[in-house]
Formats: C-alpha cells, structure tokens, sequence
C-alpha cells in the first residue's frame, strides 16, 4: 500500500514538474518570438528612450512656453529636431552617397584618374620607394596598377556600396527614434514612475535612487560627448560643403567617429587644409583654415560645461563602446553603444561602493525583555 501512494506520489510529481516545464517552455518560446518581430526596432527604442531622458528638460520648457497640450510640445518638438539635426545629415548625405558611388565605380570600373606622386614620398622609410613606384604606375596606367590589386580593390568597392545603404538605414532609424522620444515624452511622467518600479523591483529600496543616477549618465553622455560630437561634426561639414570640398558628407562623418572615439577631428582637418592651400585662392583658404580650427576647440569650451555638470565617465569606456556599438548595430550603434556602456559602467560602479542592504533598526536593549 505504501509503495502504490510512493508511486502515485511520484507520478503527481513528474506530472506538474512537466506541466511547469510547458509553460516555462511556452513563455521562452513567446518572449522569443517577440523578440524577434521587434529585432529590427531595438536600436531605434533604446535610442528614442535615450533621446527622451536626455532632452525631457527641453521638452518642459517647450511644452511650458507653448502653453497647449502634450501633444502640440510633442509635434513642434518632432519638427525642432528634424531641422535641426536631419536637415544637415540629409545634406551631408547627398555628398557621402554621390562621393562613395563615385569612388566605388570608378574602382570597379578602372577609370580613377591619379595625380602623379610627389617625390617627398621617396624620403619616406620603408614603404616610400614600393609606393612612389606603384602611384607613379597607377598615375600613368591605372589598368596595370589595378591588375595587381584587383580583387581587393573590388571588394572595396563592394564595401564602400553597402557602407552607404548602412549609413541610409541608420538614418531613417535616427528618424524612427526621434519619434520614439516624442511619443514616450509625451507620457514622461508615467515613463519615470514605470521607471523607478521596475528599478525598486531589481535592486530594492535604492531603486529609485539607482534609476536617478541612470538619467544623470545618460544625459551626461548625451550632452558631454555625442551632443559635441553632432555639433562639431555638422558644422565641419557645413565648412567642407562651403568651399565644395569632394566627399564633405564622408568627411564629416569620418569626424563624428573621431570626434565620438576621443581622438579629435584634426586628423581630417589638417589635410583637408592644405588641400584647401593647394587649390583655391588664399583668402578662401585662410577662412577655411580659422573655420577649421575654430570647430577643431570647439570641444575644449563645450565639454567641461556640458560633461561637467554630470556623471564622470573613463574616455575608454566611451571608445570601447562607440566601436562596439558600430560594430554591432552600424551607424546608430555609434551613438547608442557608448550611453549603454556607460550606464551600465556607472551602476556598477555604484553597486560595488554601496554597503548592505538598510535593514529595520533592533530594538535597544532596554526595550528587550
């Protein structure tokens, strides 16, 4: 009798543990497919709810000197940043594309015309008399020169090709984010309560006071690093499109990445200045070469003022997660993967320097019985 309800037992056992094992199995399986249908809008939510936390300020004030509803803020918000910032990227677009088709059917094509080499070149250790030799060929005989380096040069240009449909998929995502922001900031108030639960859920009591520390990073990174690098970055390419520089679209994005990794836009502003010198007459140059310094500083003004007044964060953890996030989400990783890396930099850092748990006081020992 014993061993009948023994087995009876285990068989009620083995009965819910596989019916907790279907439901288990049914919710992965749902939160999987879920994940799957919002894959493609991964990037743009984190980088609308990046763009909400940072410019909710704003939106208050705009939404208070406009005295309307939410929505009507929320509208004008939309329109100030489409101006703002796709207006220039859209324009700066134009040129990346037309320069990199250019570049790249011309090296598939074996047409790209080469000046001849300067001879300053030969002085160069190493490699100046292999690429004085291989320029002066390709100068003359580009066919030639080609057929040395063909298949790496077309797999160049196939790059080059799908470096611009990523560039115009990050931009419309950029476009997708920016109304993410304006949607979520219209509820911005239910956002942070929605917030601070979910925190006080994960962490406990500190949560609130861990998801404040989360909106300090993100806006400290918003404004200190990628808002610079946005602004330094268009008004480079508004100088390179002023005096018809070729590929001013490419070129100022070869600033944003410089700009965002920390090492600076004077690796392209130095050649594009003596490039300047070369072809155009001396008082265009010589405006273009205080244009050029002027956007070259212009981070040294900005970043004590605006990365100041936030959340510290180690440069390296910003270049570690600019490249990543290229690497991994493309162009719009650019700007999500340092805030991400940062946020989660900060509050672990923050956990780590916190004590116990608070925990209800004993009572005094007078008080025990």
């Amino acid at each position: 009798m014993a061993s009948r309800d023994s087995y009876e037992a285990s068989e009620a056992f083995v009965e819910r543990g596989l019916n907790v094992a279907i439901r288990i199995g049914l919710v992965l399986l749902l939160i999987a497919w879920c994940f799957t249908v919002v894959r493609p809008f991964v990037a743009p939510i984190i980088w609308g709810i990046i763009i909400a936390v940072a410019t909710h300020p704003l939106y208050v004030r705009l939404h208070r000197s406009l005295r309307g509803p939410r929505s009507l803020a929320a509208a004008v918000y939309v329109v100030i940043f489409l101006v703002a910032l796709i207006a220039p990227a859209l324009l700066l677009a134009g040129t990346l594309v037309d320069a990199v088709r250019f570049v790249a059917n011309d090296l598939s094509d074996g047409v790209l015309d080469l000046p001849p080499p300067p001879e300053a070149i030969l002085a160069w250790p190493f490699i100046g008399e292999p690429l004085h030799h291989f320029w002066e060929l390709a100068s003359t005989n580009l066919q030639a020169a080609l057929g040395r380096i063909g298949p790496e040069l077309k797999a160049v240009g196939g790059l080059l090709l799908g470096f611009v449909g990523q560039f115009a998929i990050g931009l419309l995502q950029f476009v997708i984010a920016i109304f993410i922001a304006a949607g979520l900031l219209v509820h911005a108030a239910g956002g942070g309560r929605v917030a601070d639960d979910i925190a006080t859920r994960l962490i406990g009591v500190r949560g609130p006071a861990y998801a404040a520390l989360a909106r300090a990073t993100i806006r400290s990174v918003a404004y200190g690093i990628l808002g610079v690098a946005l602004i330094q970055s268009i008004l480079a390419g508004l100088g390179f499109l002023a005096v018809g520089l070729p590929g001013a679209g490419l070129l100022a994005l070869i600033c944003l990445l410089l700009i965002v990794v920390q090492i600076g836009p004077a690796l392209v502003m130095i050649p594009v200045v003596v490039y300047e010198f070369y072809i155009s007459d001396t008082t265009t140059a010589v405006i273009f070469a205080v244009w050029c310094f002027l956007v070259t500083i212009l981070d040294n003004v900005l970043k004590p003022f605006l990365l100041g007044r936030g959340v510290q964060v180690p440069l390296l953890i910003i270049f570690v997660g600019a490249i990543g996030g290229v690497l991994t989400s493309g162009i719009l990783g650019l700007f999500v993967g340092p805030v991400v890396l940062a946020l989660g930099y900060t509050l672990f850092t923050a956990w780590l320097k916190e004590g116990p748990e608070p925990t209800p006081e004993a009572p005094a020992a007078r008080d025990r019985p």
